[in-house]
C-alpha cells in the first residue's frame, strides 16, 4: 500500500537513501528542501541508489523559519502524510550553542508541532549515545528529569552538535508526550557505507578516518584496545527506520541501530586498511592526549577532526537484543560489518579522495576456465 510521507533531511546520506528505500517501495515522499533547484539533483541521486524519483518530490521551507516556512498550500499537501521522517540537522563540529539550538532543537520541535497537528506519526532519528545512561549521567543530564539539566553547560562539555541532538531529543518527546502525538526514535551508531556498494558521503565520520588513513595522517589507533566506534550500514538503518514507521506497536517506543559486531577500533582500521593495501597503525595514543592535541588547531586543521568527535569512541558496550528480535520480526537481515567497511573503504578511495593523493587498487584476479 502507498503511503504519503513527509522527510526532513531528505537531501542528507541517511536521507537520499532513505528516499530511495521508500520511493522503491511505492510510497510518494515530499522533502523540505530550502533551495529547490536542487530537486533534480536529488531524484538523480535518488534513481542512482535504486529508488524512484519521480516519486520524490520537494515542498519549499526551512528548519529555522517558523511554521517551516511552508505556504499555506503545501502545508494543505502535507496534511496527507501518515508519516513524517524527521532527520534534518546540521551536522558539524565547532558549531555555536546559538546557531545548533536554532536549527536542531527548535528545527525539530516545528517539526514535531506539525506531525502532531496533522495527526501524522513523527519518526525522529536521534543518536546512541542517547542509549548510554552512564555517559548522560556522568555528564550531567537525568534521563528520568531532562528539564532540571543545565544545557548551556552540557553545551560548553560535549560540544554543540551533540548538545543539541540531546536537547532536541527530551525537547520533542515532551513536546508530543504533552500534545498526545505519536513518536518512533530510532537511534543510529556512527554510519557506515551501504553493505555491498560501499556508498557514503564525503563529510561522514568513517570517512575522514579513511581518508586519514590513506594519507598516512593515522599514526596510533585513538584510545585502548578496548575502546571502539560502533557502527551500522545505512541500508541495515534506512530498513530499520521504515519497518518503526509502519508498525504500529512502535508508537512511542525508542529503537538502538547498532551493529553489535562493530570490531574494535583496531580491527576496524585494519578491516579498511586491507582493501586499500595498507598496513593499520599498530600502536594506541590516549585519547585524553589526542584530545589535547586536536585543541591545537593547526593540528585539528592537518587530522580535519575535531576534539568532539573522540566522545562517540566508546568502551561502554550496548545491548541490541531488542533491534535484533525487531529485525527478525521484519524480515531484515543484517549485513556483515567487516565486509561492509571494506566495501565502504574501497569507495571512499575511489570518490572522496583526490585521484593524485588515493591509493592505487591492484585489478581484481581474472578466473580461468
Amino acid at each position: 500500500m502507498s503511503v504519503e510521507c513527509f522527510v526532513t533531511g531528505g537531501t542528507g546520506f541517511i536521507g537520499q537513501h532513505l528516499l530511495s528505500y521508500l520511493s522503491a517501495k511505492g510510497h510518494t515522499i515530499r522533502v523540505l528542501m530550502r533551495r529547490l533547484e536542487r530537486l533534480a539533483e536529488l531524484r538523480q541521486q535518488v534513481d542512482g541508489l535504486g529508488g524512484v524519483a519521480a516519486r520524490v518530490f520537494a515542498v519549499a521551507g526551512d528548519l529555522e523559519q517558523e511554521n517551516l516556512g511552508l505556504s499555506l498550500a503545501d502545508r494543505e499537501d502535507l496534511r496527507q502524510a501518515k508519516v513524517v521522517f524527521h532527520l534534518g540537522a546540521h551536522f558539524a563540529w565547532g558549531l555555536s550553542m546559538e546557531h545548533a539550538r536554532a536549527v536542531n532543537v527548535e528545527g525539530a520541535r516545528r517539526v514535531a508541532q506539525l506531525a502532531a497537528e496533522q495527526e501524522s506519526r513523527l519518526v525522529m532519528i536521534g543518536g546512541y549515545m542517547l542509549k548510554n545512561n552512564e555517559h548522560l549521567q556522568r555528564i550531567g543530564i537525568d534521563p528520568g528529569h531532562p528539564e532540571l539539566t543545565d544545557w548551556p553547560a552540557i553545551y560548553r562539555q560535549v560540544g554543540a552538535y551533540e548538545a543539541s541532538k540531546l536537547e532536541a531529543h527530551f525537547a520533542t518527546l515532551g513536546f508530543m508526550n504533552a500534545k498526545g502525538g505519536e513518536m518512533t526514535v530510532v537511534h543510529p551508531a556512527t554510519v557506515c557505507g551501504h553493505s555491498r556498494t560501499g556508498h557514503i558521503a564525503d563529510g561522514q565520520p568513517l570517512v575522514d578516518l579513511i581518508r586519514n588513513l590513506v594519507q598516512g595522517k593515522l599514526a596510533a589507533v585513538p584510545g585502548t584496545a578496548a575502546h571502539w566506534l560502533p557502527l551500522v550500514t545505512v541500508d541495515y538503518l534506512v530498513e530499520l527506520v521504515a519497518a518503526c514507521a509502519f508498525d504500529p506497536s512502535m508508537a512511542g517506543q525508542e529503537l538502538l541501530a547498532l551493529d553489535a559486531q562493530s570490531p574494535g577500533l583496531q580491527e576496524l582500521l585494519t578491516q579498511v586498511a586491507q582493501p586499500l593495501g595498507l598496513k593499520a597503525p599498530g600502536h594506541h595514543i590516549p585519547l585524553r592526549l589526542l584530545k589535547w592535541l586536536l585543541g591545537i588547531r593547526p593540528i585539528a586543521r592537518f587530522l580535519n577532526t575535531s576534539a568532539e568527535a573522540l566522545d562517540f569512541i566508546q568502551t561502554t558496550r550496548f545491548d541490541t537484543t531488542e533491534v535484533g528480535q525487531f529485525a527478525q520480526r521484519h524480515g531484515i537481515t543484517k549485513p556483515d560489518m567487516r565486509q561492509s567497511l571494506r566495501n565502504t573503504a574501497i569507495y571512499v578511495n575511489s570518490y572522496c579522495i583526490p585521484k593524485g593523493k588515493a591509493r592505487r587498487l591492484a585489478p581484481p584476479l581474472r578466473r580461468t576456465s
